[in-house]
C-alpha cells in the first residue's frame, strides 16, 4: 500500500523544524522514528523528502531496534567515522613540519624556500610529495603544532653602546631628582613631517567608521603638493603634567625650530605653571634637529638660558634608542591614534586634530602654527661656540651626551 503524499510531507516538516536543534545521534533517531512509523516504504519515503541517504535513514531504524550505548557527549560509537589526516598518513606531520621549520628556511633544497607558505602552497607541496591533503587541513595540522601567522618583529637594534643601561638610568635618576624637587622635567623630538593638501589628498594610516561603501577618497601617489609644503609638528611633553605642547611648523626642521617652541612653550605655559623654577631638564634624541652633536641646538638653549635665566639641563638618549624617548609613547602615539585614517588636508586640520588629542589619564595637548621661516644649513663658527662655551658644563659621565647650559646672568 503506497504511502499518501501528505503524511510524507508531513513527516518532512516535522523533520525540517527540529532539524537544527539535534545532534547527529538525535537527528538519526528521528528519521528512523519517522520512518518506522510510516512502514512498509517509510526508509525511502523519508530519504526522499529529506534528501537524506537511503542508507543513512535505513541505518538509522536499525539502531533503534538495537540501541548502543554511548560515552556522554559522543553521537557516534568510538572509532567511527573518517580517520584523521595525521592518523591515516603517519608521514604527513612530518613533512608539513619540514616545510615551515624555521630551522628549514636556509636551505636552497627545501621545496618553499623562495615562495610565500600559504596553506594553498604548502598543501600543494605535500601533494606533490605523496601526501594528499587540502589547505584547510593543513590549516588544522599547523595550529595544532602551534604555528601561526605572524609578521616581522623589530628587536634587533643592531650593535649597542655599552653605556647604553648606565645612561638611561643616568636620566631616569636625574629626572626623578627634578621631578621630585618640583622642577619641570621635558621630552622633546620632532614628529614624523606629514604630506597635507586637499586635492588630491594623503592617505593616512588607519581606518574610522563611515557609511559603508563610502570610504573618503585619496590620491592614488603621495607626491608633495607644491602649493602646500609638508607639516613640521615639534612636540614637548611635560611629564609632571602629562601635558603637551606642539608647534607645526611650515619649514625646516632645525634646531633654531626646535628651540622656539621651547621657548613658546615655556612662556605661555611652563612659566605659570612653573613659577618658582630656575632650571628645567630635558631629555632628546642623539640625533636630529636637537642632537648632541649640533651646534646651532646649544646656541639656541643658550640663548634661550640667558632669556629665561634658566639652567637649562639637557640629556641625550643613546644613538639608536630614540623610541625609549617618553614623548614617542606618551604624546606622539596618541596623536596618530587621534587621527587614523583621517586625511591631512591642510595644516590648520593637523593643528585641530592635534589639540583634540586627549586620554584617559588625562593627557591634555596645545597645539599652534609656527610660521617662521628656520632656513637650513645655519653654520656656527668656531668663534661663536668659543664665546658659549663657559655656560655649557659637561658632566663627569658621558659629558657629550649630558651637559648643563647656564645663563650668563642668573635672574633676581
Amino acid at each position: 500500500m503506497a504511502i499518501e503524499a501528505v503524511v510524507v510531507e508531513a513527516a518532512g516538516r516535522r523533520i525540517a523544524t527540529l532539524w537544527p536543534q539535534l545532534n547527529e545521534r538525535q537527528r538519526r533517531a528521528m528519521l528512523g522514528a519517522e520512518a518506522r512509523e510510516l512502514g512498509w516504504g517509510g526508509v525511502t519515503a523519508i530519504a526522499k523528502v529529506t534528501g537524506v541517504a537511503r542508507s543513512t535513514v535505513t541505518l538509522a531504524v536499525a539502531e533503534l531496534d538495537r540501541p548502543t550505548e554511548l560515552a556522554e557527549g559522543r553521537s557516534r560509537r568510538s572509532g567511527a567515522g573518517r580517520k584523521l589526516a595525521a592518523v591515516a598518513d603517519p608521514g604527513l606531520v612530518a613533512a608539513l613540519d619540514a616545510l615551515v621549520d624555521p630551522d628549514t628556511r636556509g636551505d636552497p633544497m627545501s621545496p618553499l624556500r623562495w615562495t610565500a607558505k600559504s596553506t594553498r602552497s604548502l598543501a600543494e607541496a605535500l601533494t606533490a610529495a605523496g601526501h594528499r591533503v587540502s589547505e584547510t587541513t593543513v590549516a588544522g595540522l599547523l595550529r595544532a603544532a602551534g604555528y601561526s601567522l605572524q609578521g616581522n618583529a623589530k628587536t634587533r637594534e643592531g650593535k649597542q653602546h655599552p653605556d647604553r643601561d648606565a645612561q638611561f638610568r643616568h636620566i631616569n635618576d636625574t629626572a626623578r631628582r627634578y621631578l621630585k624637587a618640583g622642577d619641570p622635567v621635558v621630552s622633546v623630538d620632532t614628529k614624523k613631517k606629514e604630506l597635507c593638501g586637499e586635492h588630491p589628498g594623503y592617505k593616512n594610516n588607519g581606518r574610522e567608521y563611515q557609511p559603508k561603501g563610502q570610504p573618503v577618497r585619496v590620491g592614488v601617489h603621495d607626491f608633495p603638493d607644491p602649493a602646500m609644503p609638508k607639516a613640521v609638528p615639534y612636540g614637548i611633553y611635560d611629564l609632571a603634567a602629562d601635558a603637551g605642547w606642539v608647534s607645526v611648523g611650515a619649514d625646516g626642521d632645525t634646531a633654531a625650530f626646535a628651540v622656539e617652541t621651547l621657548r613658546r612653550w615655556w612662556t605661555t605655559v611652563g612659566q605659570p605653571r612653573y613659577p618658582k623654577a630656575k632650571r628645567l631638564f630635558i631629555t632628546a634624541d642623539a640625533g636630529g634637529s636637537n642632537g648632541y652633536r649640533v651646534r646651532l641646538w646649544k646656541r639656541e638653549l643658550a640663548q634661550l638660558a640667558d632669556e629665561t635665566g634658566l639652567a637649562i639641563r639637557v640629556n641625550h638618549f643613546p644613538p639608536g634608542t630614540s623610541k625609549w624617548n617618553r614623548i614617542e609613547h606618551r604624546l606622539f602615539a596618541h596623536i596618530s591614534m587621534n587621527w587614523r585614517g583621517r586625511p591631512l588636508t591642510s595644516h590648520q586640520v593637523i593643528i585641530e586634530l592635534i589639540g583634540a588629542t586627549t586620554t584617559r589619564t588625562g593627557l591634555t595637548v596645545h597645539a599652534e602654527a609656527d610660521t617662521n621661516s628656520y632656513p637650513r644649513g645655519v653654520k656656527v663658527s668656531d668663534a661663536e661656540m668659543a664665546a658659549i662655551k663657559p655656560q655649557i658644563k659637561a658632566d663627569p659621565f658621558h659629558g657629550e651626551w649630558n651637559y648643563t647650559i647656564r645663563p650668563r646672568t642668573t635672574r633676581a
